[in-house]
Formats: structure tokens, sequence, C-alpha cells
């Protein structure tokens, strides 16, 4: 699944890297995971501002007839099927029986519709989702980066380790790291990256945590240990992909700490080179 875009000053309030605060980042499901404090979002856009929801979602955010207080589930709209769901999903619902498969699957289609948009109706259709089908990996590591992506750093940690635990996957590697950042645990959050074999991670997932690993550094200000951070071979702007551009980002924010103004500049205009190219 292709990462989705982030706001480098950090989206719904949240600080930038090595602010002072903790922070966090959005990934899809299944995505490698996108850290927080940086990424590859332009600067100069405003990408704070929210397109208009269809008219869907504002009955389903502003349903006055559903008693919101004690909600069993978030409403549903009756357009939404779980053919929106990709089939590659569908198929891990297999042994849930026909209803409930049906209903964890129009959940999960809320989740990817919603996701950018409004990540804490989101979270309650992950949510939803998990209480009918728990047991389910693929289910588990949705309501993590969902609850990352709201915000609910407590709740993405214990289902993002819980998927690990099941799978043996660390796709998710650089959501753990940064949701330790979220709870405020920095030194946690190194001590997670440093456990893995690096070497062994897809190139996107690496980048991503090197990210990560490079804001827990800012939290601690160990700012020149931030940049080492970064510098993996991913950083080589002879070799432009998707997930090196959030890389290129981070590495001039992190010059710029460091005040090494003009190489910042280098590689902010690199990395908006690279957006060209790749959009």
């Amino acid at each position: 699944a292709a990462m989705a875009d982030q706001d480098r000053n950090r989206p719904n309030g949240r600080p930038e890297r090595g602010s002072g605060e903790r922070s966090g980042g959005f990934a899809r499901p299944n995505s490698g995971g996108r850290p927080g404090g940086r990424s590859g979002a332009p600067r100069g856009k405003d990408r704070d501002a929210k397109p208009a929801r269809p008219a869907w979602q504002e009955r389903v955010a502003n349903n006055p007839d559903q008693d919101y207080q004690k909600p069993k589930a978030p409403p549903i709209p009756d357009e939404i099927n779980s053919g929106e769901l990709p089939l590659n999903l569908r198929v891990q619902l297999k042994t849930l029986t026909e209803e409930n498969a049906e209903q964890v699957a129009r959940h999960l289609a809320m989740v990817r519709l919603l996701i950018e948009q409004d990540p804490e109706l989101a979270l309650e259709h992950a949510k939803s989702a998990a209480s009918r089908a728990g047991r389910i990996a693929f289910i588990r590591e949705t309501l993590g980066v969902t609850a990352y992506t709201a915000g609910d750093y407590g709740l993405a940690l214990r289902e993002l380790l819980a998927h690990r635990r099941a799978t043996a996957s660390q796709d998710q590697l650089p959501l753990i790291v940064d949701s330790e950042r979220g709870l405020g645990r920095p030194k946690r959050a190194l001590e997670e990256g440093r456990a893995v074999d690096r070497n062994a991670l897809e190139p996107s997932v690496r980048v991503n945590l090197a990210i990560a690993m490079s804001g827990a550094r800012l939290d601690l200000e160990q700012n020149e240990l931030a940049l080492a951070e970064l510098e993996i071979r991913e950083l080589d702007p002879s070799k432009v992909f998707e997930y090196t551009i959030p890389l290129f980002w981070a590495y001039a924010d992190t010059l710029e700490v460091l005040g090494r103004d003009e190489e910042s500049k280098r590689w902010a205009t690199l990395a908006e080179r690279a957006e060209q190219a790749i959009n």
C-alpha cells in the first residue's frame, strides 16, 4: 500500500519533531509505517486545511438520531458494503460467519474512507471491527495504525505490539518507536529501534525507522546523533523513491537545528526536486 502524505508541522495540533512535546504521524495499514515529526509534505503548503466532507460523511458524524453518549458502533451508510474492502483483506475474514465478516469488512472500509479526514471517527470503526474479529492479525494492525493516526499512542502501542507478536512482522516498527515517543519515552523508543537488525528491514521501513529514531534523539537534545540516525544508505539524492523524500526533508530539518543552514537549504532543494520528479 502506498504511504500517505503527512503534515510536516504536525497535523491536528501535534508539535514538530524535537519540540519538547511528543508527537505522532500517520500510516495506512500494511504501509510499512510513517514516523512522526517529519514527512514528505512540501514546505509552504497548508496541509492543515481539510476538504469538505461528502454528504454521507456528514450524516455519519452528525446523525441526530444516534445516541453518541454510549454508541454500540458508529453507523455505516447503506451504500458502503464489503466490496469496498480490497479482496486480499476480505479473504482473511473467511474464518468469521458470513454476517460478521460483512459487518467487519464494512467497518474496515469506513476506516479506509475516513482515516485522512476524520481519524477519530475512523478509530471508532476500527475499534468496532476489532471487537468483532480481534483475533485476526491484520485487524489488530489496522486498529493500532488508526489509533496512532488519531493520537492514541497507548492503544497504538498495545495493538502494534500484539500484531508483531502474532506475525513476527517488523513492518510497523517505526510506528512502535514513534508511539513510545508519543508517550514521552524517547529512551524506550531508541531501545525498540536498536533491538532489530536494520539491514533486514524493507527499505521503506528502514527509512521510516531512521526518521523516528532521529526524532527520539531530538527529544533528548542529542542533535548530532539525530543527524547520524538519518545517514543510512537510502540518503542518496541520485536514487529517489517516494519513501526517501521524507528522509531528505528530515535531514534538511536536522541540519537546520544544528545551524548548518547552507547544507540544510541544499537538502531541502533536493527534497523539493524529488517530490516534483515523483509526482
